[in-house]
C-alpha cells in the first residue's frame, strides 16, 4: 500500500513539472507523463535538404501524437557532426532527438578523432526512409549501360571524371565501391554539394556522379542525365525501367538511410513510445505518400533493428573509407 501511494504521488509531481521526480521514477511511469515540454529535433543541415525534408514531414505527426510542439533545430556542419554531438551532450530524457543518416555511419571512419561514438552514444529510435542513388551519366558519354561504362572506363583508364558532393559524401564512397568492385579507374572530383555536382554533370565537365534518386529523377526523365543503374538491391518503383548496379556487379548495394536518434542510456521506454508513433507516421497514407515522392522505402524497423542497420553500414563503409584511403576535406 505504501509503495502504491509513493508511486502514485510520484506521478502527480512529474505531471507537475518536477525534474526532481522525473529522476526517480520508474521508466514506465516516466514514459507514461513523456513529453513534459517541447522536444528538439536536431537537423545537421541547412533547411531544404533531405534531413530537413524529413523532419518537417513528420514534426507535424509526433507533435499531434506527442501532445507537445517539435521544435526543429538547423545545425549545420561536418558532415551531421556538429548536430550529433549537441545531441549526444543532451540529457537522456527523450526531449532532444537527432535526424540520423548515412553520413553518421561512414564518419566514425572517415574522422580520425571525433568527441563521441555515434553507435554507443546515440541510441537508435526509429528509420525513416531508404534512399537509392542513381548511378547517372552525361548522355554524350559513350555508354548506355553498366556493362558499356565498365568496358569504357576500362578502355580509358583515368579519363572518367566522378563527381560527388563533397569527401565522405555517400555519393563518394558509393563512387568508391563501384570502382573496387567493377575494377575501374575513375578520377573523384569533389563539390561542395550535390548541386554543383550535378550542374558539372549536366555540362559534361565530369561524366558520372552517383547522386540521391530523389534529386537527379527530373533530370533523368528530362533526358538531361542518362540513369544507368540505381544502387539499392531492388529497382526503384519511380524508375522501373533501370536495373540496378547489382544486376552487374554482383553483391553491390549502397543507399542514403535516414532515421531517428535519440541521447545514449535514453529510456528504453520512451524510445519504445517514439518508435511506435515515428512507425505509425510512416504507415499513413499521406505521408507515406509524400515520403514516396523522395524516391525511397520506408523504414519500418525496430529500434535494435535500426541499431544493427547503423552497425552494418559502418563496418561496411570503413572497410571502403581505409581501402580508397579517404580524408575529409
Amino acid at each position: 500500500m505504501s509503495s502504491t501511494k509513493t508511486l502514485t504521488r510520484r506521478r502527480l509531481l512529474h505531471v507537475a513539472g518536477s525534474a526532481a521526480a522525473l529522476s526517480v521514477v520508474p521508466g514506465l511511469a516516466w514514459a507514461q507523463v513523456y513529453p513534459t515540454r517541447p522536444v528538439r529535433l536536431v537537423v545537421g543541415y541547412p533547411p531544404g535538404g533531405s534531413n530537413d525534408t524529413l523532419a518537417r514531414l513528420i514534426s507535424p505527426w509526433l507533435s499531434e501524437r506527442l501532445g507537445q510542439p517539435l521544435i526543429i533545430e538547423n545545425r549545420p556542419g561536418a558532415g551531421n557532426n556538429i548536430a550529433t554531438e549537441a545531441v549526444v551532450r543532451a540529457h537522456a530524457d527523450g526531449h532532444t532527438l537527432l535526424v540520423a543518416d548515412a553520413a553518421n555511419a561512414i564518419n566514425a571512419t572517415l574522422y580520425d578523432k571525433l568527441n563521441f561514438n555515434f553507435a554507443r552514444d546515440i541510441a537508435p529510435v526509429a528509420g525513416l526512409i531508404d534512399i537509392p542513388l542513381v548511378m547517372g551519366v552525361n548522355p554524350l558519354l559513350p555508354a548506355t549501360t553498366v556493362p558499356e561504362f565498365i568496358a569504357y572506363a576500362k578502355a580509358n583508364p583515368g579519363k572518367i571524371s566522378m563527381a560527388s558532393a563533397g569527401h565522405g559524401h555517400p555519393s563518394h564512397v558509393s563512387g568508391e565501391l563501384f570502382k573496387a568492385m567493377a575494377g575501374v579507374d575513375l578520377v573523384h572530383v569533389p563539390y561542395r554539394g550535390g548541386a554543383p555536382a550535378l550542374t558539372d554533370l549536366l555540362g559534361g565537365q565530369v561524366q558520372v556522379f552517383f547522386g540521391l534518386l530523389s534529386t537527379t529523377i527530373e533530370y533523368i526523365k528530362a533526358r538531361k542525365v542518362r540513369a544507368l543503374a540505381v544502387t539499392s538491391s531492388e529497382r526503384a518503383s519511380s524508375l522501373p525501367q533501370v536495373p540496378t548496379v547489382s544486376e552487374f556487379v554482383e553483391g553491390y548495394e549502397a543507399t542514403s538511410w535516414f532515421g531517428i536518434g535519440a541521447p545514449g542510456n535514453t529510456p528504453v521506454e520512451i524510445i519504445n513510445r517514439l518508435n511506435r508513433e515515428i512507425n505509425a507516421a510512416l504507415a499513413n497514407p499521406k505521408i507515406k505518400s509524400q515520403l514516396a515522392e523522395l524516391g525511397g522505402t520506408t523504414l519500418v524497423i525496430s529500434p535494435a533493428d535500426f541499431g544493427e542497420l547503423i552497425v552494418r553500414e559502418t563496418e561496411k563503409w570503413s572497410r571502403v573509407i581505409r581501402a580508397a584511403n579517404i580524408k575529409p576535406a
